[in-house]
């Protein structure tokens, strides 16, 4: 049988490939542009963000399917399907085609981003679910503080293609791990038919509970902001201070941020509950963002380098104390449509994270001022409708079969 321990361990594997899938690609954006060439009105900065739109589709279809066929299996359909969108950006001859591989990779990733929440939701509850989702956030956070540094050196043997090759390597050991090692979660006795008009009622009766659509918004608003970093780092860090070759070293460095916080969060939501650690993590953002857009200001937009590393650090931290939690709590009353529900949460809040990001990603001018301003933006308003969303009532939602 596989032990508590083996299970995080795969669950943060599979769940870091979305990570992975961004991450690992930031030091190749220029020579992406370099060979395929820009396409008005897309950019390098699209390789991105619409990788998290295709994420929002693919949701509304992995975790639906994950109630009605299992959890294990609509995971590996998710991997066949970043595998079939790997090879066509791997391939790519056109900056559209790359876009095309990256959006498919989303879809695909999809699988074991909401599968694994709806595996560990079939196995636990409160705040021991937010404990577990801490630990494998504390895994997880690996990968970003490793993943450029690699990178860099994939490209410079073998290009930007290299990686997409590495990729395909990591999906195909991870579902041999699956295979093996991983039991379902979800037994046949409750599961839910995939049916259309089922699904429907199903979702409307999620999204229609406040609670839950609050915080699938504020999460969303989170995750824009970390979108928003990730997708003008490379250019802020080369525009601003003229760092490219030890990027991937500063990037580890505020990736520390959320893997700390991840840490500290599992060690201590079981003491003082999910919303107390959420609410804390929040006002801390919003309070980096204002410090942070202000300074910025005082500076003409040139931030002093130091002061980013230190400002970005502080809200990374709190974006990983949100991670853990945002989830289980939006989650926490799921109970039977878990699998649907983990889909209309991560599709919700990856669609209002793309948005967010393109939106605030426009403004960018070379300096940290659109980005100071995103954080401080995403840590209030994301505040608020937390708030919102611990004031009202918490009822099981039950499903309609």
């Amino acid at each position: 049988m596989i032990s508590f321990r083996e299970r995080i361990a795969l669950y943060a594997l599979l769940t870091s490939l979305t990570s992975l899938s961004i991450d690992a690609l930031l030091p190749g954006l220029r020579e992406i542009g370099a060979e395929v060439g820009v396409a008005p009105p897309l950019s390098t900065q699209h390789v991105i963000s619409l990788f998290i739109f295709g994420m929002a589709f693919g949701e509304l279809l992995l975790g639906p399917l994950s109630d009605a066929i299992g959890r294990k299996t609509a995971l590996l359909l998710g991997l066949c399907v970043y595998v079939a969108g790997t090879l066509v950006a791997m391939l790519a001859g056109s900056l559209e085609m790359v876009i095309l591989g990256r959006f498919l990779q989303g879809v695909g990733v999809s699988g074991p981003k909401i599968a694994t929440r709806a595996m560990i939701r079939d196995q636990f509850e409160g705040d021991a679910m937010a404990r577990v989702m801490s630990l494998m956030f504390t895994l997880f956070i690996l990968v970003p503080m490793l993943a450029p540094a690699l990178a860099q050196g994939l490209i410079g043997i073998g290009g930007w293609r290299s990686v997409f090759g590495a990729y395909l390597a990591i999906a195909g050991l991870l579902s041999l791990w699956l295979v093996v090692r991983q039991p379902e979660t979800l037994p046949a006795t409750r599961r839910i038919p995939f049916r259309p008009g089922l699904l429907i009622l199903n979702g409307r009766r999620i999204l229609s509970d406040r609670r839950v659509a609050s915080l699938i918004v504020a999460t969303g608003i989170v995750f824009g902001a970390q979108l928003l970093y990730l997708s003008t780092a490379a250019d802020l860090f080369l525009d601003a201070y003229g760092i490219k070759e030890t990027f991937p070293f500063y990037f580890a460095v505020l990736a520390t941020g959320i893997g700390l916080a991840s840490f500290v969060n599992a060690r201590l939501v079981q003491r003082f509950g999910m919303d107390a650690m959420a609410r804390a993590a929040f006002m801390g953002m919003a309070s980096t963002g204002f410090l942070m857009t202000v300074t910025s200001m005082l500076w003409g937009g040139r931030l002093p380098l130091a002061a980013l590393m230190m400002f970005v650090f502080v809200a990374f931290f709190a974006i990983g104390v949100l991670f853990g939690n945002l989830n289980a709590m939006a989650m926490r009353s799921l109970g039977q449509v878990a699998g649907l529900g983990a889909s209309l949460i991560a599709s919700g809040s990856s669609l209002v994270a793309t948005l967010f990001a393109i939106g605030m990603g426009s403004f960018y001018d070379g300096t940290a001022v659109n980005l100071s301003v995103g954080i401080f933006a995403a840590g209030v308003s994301a505040l608020v409708l937390a708030e919102v969303a611990t004031r009202s009532d918490m009822l099981p939602i039950e499903a309609i079969r």
